[in-house]
């Protein structure tokens, strides 16, 4: 059987290399990994589907820094934290494969998103981080947040959110944009209640007025990619992604959802290739976690942005988004303590 070297950030399937990498993957949120345990664990076609999963999700080579530079986790802390990231390939396979082996990648993480299962499964708590925040990435001084990944990879992505939060994180999830339109189009379009109207800024020129919208494919997209059209740009985005997704779970934790197995089945057939997710993350282990989370409802699902101390210029002239170092710090507390929800009870953050 042939070898495959992995480098780091790379991605590869789990049974068989893919004979080229694929271009334009835009992973825009893994927390879809999480959606997809809900259906593997509902469905009755468990075996078929497990045997899907893992032989057609791709698997991050290395997704995780040496241990020696990482957050002590407490053994008894049975608390669970993701990593979710979106990142754009901007380079063809030839220089990408270079710059993997140089331990960088082509591409910034254009999503970055933290989710925390507290111990007892009774909710799941999703933190959007700004892609432009700016903070320290370790050997590189302070930069955005989202340079991290072209400057070494998914495991330094890991290890400058660690850092960040002094909080060990267990798997990492990502999933590309050919993998979401699939998503979407798979459930046959998902409802977003929408504040804002815009239209998009690419050819097609979709418009998005404000009420309840039928979103699928490509239109979906946009919804989710836009953020020249506002005010507040990238927070607006953020807004966009986090009720997008809440949608997607509705959609997904129904019960026309979970007892459609034609759906279901082509929900995992169809979005599983367009999933890298690192090499403890296999069926099994997210069956396991599915089975603890049997009781879900899109009700105990709380979304939220990581609070940040406004806009600011960055000594080079970039506008960055600036830390807010006491959030930091009570967020960081609460993922070790595994107790999110007190914080956000007390925090009153506008979500």
């Amino acid at each position: 059987m042939t070898k495959v070297k992995k480098f780091p950030g790379e991605y590869i399937p789990r049974r068989l290399a893919r004979p080229k990498k694929r271009k334009s993957l835009v992973v825009l949120l893994g927390t879809i990994a999480l959606v997809l345990v809900a259906a593997i664990v509902a469905s009755t076609y468990v075996a078929n589907l497990a045997q899907t999963f893992n032989t057609k999700t791709r698997e991050i080579g290395q997704a995780f820094p040496e241990e020696q530079v990482r957050p002590v986790k407490n053994p008894d802390d049975g608390s669970l934290n993701f990593l979710l990231l979106g990142v754009d390939h901007g380079a063809d396979d030839t220089e990408t494969t270079n710059l993997l082996q140089a331990g960088g990648t082509d591409q910034r993480s254009d999503s970055i998103m933290m989710m925390h299962i507290p111990e007892d499964r009774k909710g799941v708590y999703v933190m959007s981080i700004m892609r432009d925040l700016y903070t320290d990435i370790p050997g590189h001084g302070t930069q955005k947040v989202n340079a991290a990944m072209s400057l070494g990879g998914v495991p330094l992505v890991v290890q400058t959110v660690e850092g960040m939060f002094d909080t060990k994180i267990d798997h990492v999830a990502m999933v590309d944009f050919d993998g979401f339109k699939e998503l979407t189009t798979a459930l046959g379009g998902v409802t977003v209640k929408n504040d804002i109207e815009f239209t998009s800024t690419d050819s097609k020129k979709y418009e998005f007025p404000v009420g309840n919208l039928e979103l699928e494919g490509d239109r979906a997209l946009r919804f989710v990619r836009e953020r020249k059209p506002f005010v507040d740009g990238d927070y607006q985005r953020v807004r966009n992604q986090q009720k997008f997704i809440k949608a997607v779970m509705n959609e997904m934790l129904s019960k026309d959802t979970l007892t459609n197995p034609a759906t279901i089945f082509e929900v995992i057939d169809k979005v599983s290739p367009y999933l890298a997710l690192d090499d403890g993350l296999d069926a099994a282990t997210a069956a396991g976690i599915g089975l603890q989370l049997k009781d879900l409802r899109p009700s105990n699902i709380e979304m939220f942005t990581l609070p940040t101390a406004g806009l600011g210029t960055s000594p080079d002239g970039q506008s960055i988004v600036l830390r807010d170092e006491q959030a930091i710090l009570d967020i960081g507390q609460s993922l070790r303590t595994d107790d999110l929800k007190t914080y956000l009870d007390s925090a009153n953050l506008d979500q």
